[in-house]
């Protein structure tokens, strides 16, 4: 059975991961720039400098995803790259290049999904404070407002941050992500609502500004659980644990979700958070709180649930799992319970904003990329994803991770995601045989799926 008639098949890139041009025509620096920087934070000493330089090459590639038949292309904003300071003056040549990438996709009938924020925060507002300053949700709405304003006669999808359970956890606690801090919970926590606040600002912004009307939502992490076997009460252990607050940190769904899409933060948190909840203002839950069109997720793997007296345990199986080179575990199960479970939470439509894995990519003696793990992967997936759809659960888009091999940050470029391969001495694009794959399911709208 394929898809629905109106399925978005796309695919999905970041700024930082692929533009390269890290100092072209008046880019400020990003804090991802800073961290590269700093010896032993990314694998090899990778950096994003150069990358896969769509930002120089950026009409091939927009070729390549015609030649593919993307409905749609999901890609992020440099805010340095517009904004060098973070607020203030706008660079032209910065603006210019998305304009002209928005019109390369329109014109190859590719829809540009457009992401606000994907982890390049300009290093001048880390230096005033980043998202622990009062004023960061301004700065950010400040910025959507220059996008919004220069974009929304064409761009009609929006996204307004990706995984900030991510960037804030990684990169406010645990450090290993820029700007690779290590703050105290209550500091992480009031970082987290600043960009929840950035989050409702920024979609006010769009709601009242926009040329064309928009759809908006975000592209959170799919914290996923899903039941170990058929019966309810594994599917009761599984719903419980996937909405639960369970440890010290953001990493979870509910943190950020529930204030978004139900204007309060889950009880479950606040009470293990106890004085390390932030101060919320009597207004800041009615910002955060817009009206959102699509819950955007990116899901690639899950944990398997069963209900045991008095709660929950993971259900880890036999010993040897199938694995990615991210070491994260092929669970096509996630991509059938998390939307589940997350559209009868929070009663939106499904975007599946990223799903892919990591493999041992590399070009063979007949010049070719023959990836069959992640055709059987995203065959597995994408099967899951249908059979939720055919249950009830209303998904309105899919977006493979990556349209390119990239820069998957403190893996450098150890790690390729993309359904094209890319030679980063030279910059030649080879698309692997997973591209040709999905191609075909494209055109057959899911119906080449077995």
């Amino acid at each position: 059975m394929a898809f629905p008639k109106d399925f978005v098949w796309g695919a999905a890139a970041a700024s930082y991961q692929v533009e390269g041009a890290s100092r072209a025509d008046g880019k400020g620096p990003s804090v991802w720039d800073m961290f590269c920087a700093q010896p032993g934070k990314v694998w090899e000493g990778n950096t994003g400098d150069v990358s896969g330089d769509h930002y120089h090459r950026y009409q091939e590639d927009v070729a390549l995803m015609a030649e593919l038949g993307l409905k749609a292309y999901r890609l992020s904003l440099s805010w340095p790259r517009v904004i060098p300071e973070g607020t203030g003056r706008v660079n032209s040549k910065g603006l210019d290049f998305y304009d002209r990438l928005v019109d390369s996709l329109l014109e190859k009938h590719t829809q540009p999904w457009v992401t606000l924020f994907h982890w390049d925060y300009p290093l001048a507002l880390y230096r005033r404070g980043g998202w622990l300053h009062p004023d960061s949700s301004a700065w950010f709405a400040e910025y959507a407002r220059v996008i919004v304003d220069r974009l929304s006669d064409r761009v009609t999808h929006w996204m307004t941050l990706n995984e900030p359970q991510v960037f804030i956890d990684a990169g406010h606690r645990t450090g290993r992500h820029a700007p690779g801090l290590q703050l105290g919970l209550a500091d992480v926590l009031l970082a987290a609502h600043n960009t929840l606040l950035a989050h409702g600002k920024s979609v006010q912004v769009i709601r009242s500004r926009a040329r064309t009307r928009p759809s908006v939502g975000a592209a959170v992490v799919g914290t996923t659980s899903f039941p170990a076997t058929g019966k309810p009460r594994d599917i009761e252990a599984a719903r419980s644990r996937m909405f639960s607050v369970l440890s010290r940190d953001v990493s979870n769904n509910t943190w950020f979700a529930d204030p978004m899409i139900l204007g309060h933060y889950p009880e479950d948190g606040l009470r293990l958070f106890g004085a390390d909840a932030p101060k919320v203002a009597p207004q800041d839950l009615e910002t955060i709180c817009q009206p959102l069109d699509f819950y955007g997720v990116n899901i690639y793997r899950g944990d398997a649930v069963r209900a045991v007296r008095g709660g929950f345990e993971l259900d880890m199986g036999a010993g040897g799992p199938p694995l990615t080179t991210m070491d994260w575990r092929v669970t096509p199960e996630a991509l059938y319970w998390g939307p589940r479970f997350l559209f009868e939470r929070y009663k939106l439509p499904i975007v599946i904003t990223e799903n892919g894995m990591a493999g041992c990519d590399w070009v063979h003696l007949d010049g070719k990329v023959h990836d069959p793990p992640r055709i059987d992967y995203l065959a597995r997936y994408l099967g899951a994803l249908r059979r939720a759809i055919d249950d009830g659960v209303r998904v309105n888009g899919y977006f493979v991770w990556s349209i390119l091999d990239n820069f998957e940050w403190a893996q450098g470029y150890k790690q390729r995601f993309g359904l094209v391969y890319v030679d980063y001495a030279s910059g030649k694009r080879i698309p692997k045989d997973s591209a040709f794959w999905y191609r075909d399911v494209i055109a057959s709208n899911g119906g080449v799926l077995p």
